[in-house]
């Protein structure tokens, strides 16, 4: 299952930085500021799916 949420999380943060490029080209602050926290939150989850990766590793290491 990490793969397809990794690839999930990479099509929430391109779809964030759409929306924020689509926000400052038509002057919609709203729209801008909507993308930008697509985009933080798609690279949360990544960075959560990184350290679930880095303990599974390390699980894997120690057996």
């Amino acid at each position: 299952m990490g793969f397809l949420d990794k690839l999930k999380n990479k099509a929430q943060q391109a779809k964030g930085r759409g929306k924020e490029e689509a926000g400052r080209q038509s002057g919609d602050p709203y729209l801008e500021a909507e993308g930008k926290s697509d985009r933080a939150s798609g690279g949360a989850k990544q960075a959560g799916e990184k350290v679930k990766d880095a303990a599974r590793e390390a699980k894997r290491s120690v057996e």
